[in-house]
């Protein structure tokens, strides 16, 4: 029976970690076995839940608890749940996106990267992308629109931030993902040449004159394909670029160079993805 704890002050230390914690601080890269995450709204708790992600706490507005959330509470066993007035919460930022639930969850341990892959035939791979939306966006279309996995290069935020979880929906609990290693020394090399050992073409995603339609017939006859995505501003490197198997480009119209790498995932993913 789970003790539900309730809460005047918005100083009270039982909210640190919800309120007052930064995304490094949850992430604890010291001791990455006792790193946390922030689960927030019934549906993003549940899609944890569902994945085998395990609950430290609950933080619920206390209309939830004999409400949207009673289910919740059933299935995350004796934690304590902090409960409080709607005013108290509302010091939470972004509390009103939360939908009046919070969930504290550890970190599960990342599978390697042959794991991931394994019985995939269509995986994004993430590089240095920064923007914690970016991600979570990029992860949403990815799980939508058919692809196996996602690779991050050690340069990406992290998908287990509070903003990334919640703009993905809490689609990154449904898809596998992980990194193409602990050092950016490990990517380009031997990243790509570790994902060619698997049987994977690469396709960079980049604006380049010797570059191929999005729609080539070669690209969608591949068996494996996985697809590189560059960093906000800067795109690929040129490294990455040159050890790419194919380089492809989305057409445009009306002068525009180039797409957000949140929407020129979709479209990736839409046209190359496994159906």
């Amino acid at each position: 029976m789970s003790t539900i704890i309730e809460i005047n002050d918005f100083s009270a230390p039982e909210l640190d970690i919800y309120a007052r914690l930064t995304e490094n601080q949850l992430l604890n890269r010291h001791e990455p076995h006792k790193g946390l995450f922030i689960a927030e709204s019934p549906k993003v708790i549940e899609r944890a839940l569902d994945a085998g992600c395990i609950p430290v706490s609950l933080l619920l507005e206390r209309k939830h608890i004999h409400g949207e959330a009673r289910e919740i509470i059933n299935r995350c066993g004796d934690i304590p749940i902090f409960t409080a007035d709607f005013q108290v919460l509302t010091n939470l930022t972004g509390f009103q996106l939360t939908r009046g639930a919070l969930c504290a969850m550890r970190r599960p341990p990342l599978p390697d990267l042959g794991q991931v892959c394994s019985g995939a035939r269509r995986i994004a791979v993430l590089e240095n992308i920064m923007n914690p939306t970016n991600i979570g966006a990029i992860f949403r279309s990815a799980a939508a629109l058919h692809m196996d996995a996602v690779l991050l290069t050690p340069g990406c935020s992290n998908p287990l931030y509070r903003r990334s979880i919640r703009v993905s929906m809490g689609t990154v609990f449904q898809i596998p993902w992980t990194y193409t290693g602990h050092e950016s020394s490990e990517w380009p090399h031997p990243g790509i040449h570790l994902l060619k050992e698997l049987g994977f073409k690469t396709a960079a995603m980049a604006l380049c004159d010797n570059s191929v339609r999005i729609d080539h017939p070669a690209l969608l006859a591949e068996e494996k394909l996985a697809i590189v995505l560059g960093t906000e501003g800067d795109g690929l490197s040129l490294s990455t670029i040159a050890d790419c198997d194919y380089t492809v480009r989305i057409p445009m119209s009306h002068g525009v160079d180039s797409l957000n790498v949140a929407a020129a995932s979709a479209v990736a993913f839409w046209q190359l993805g496994s159906r």
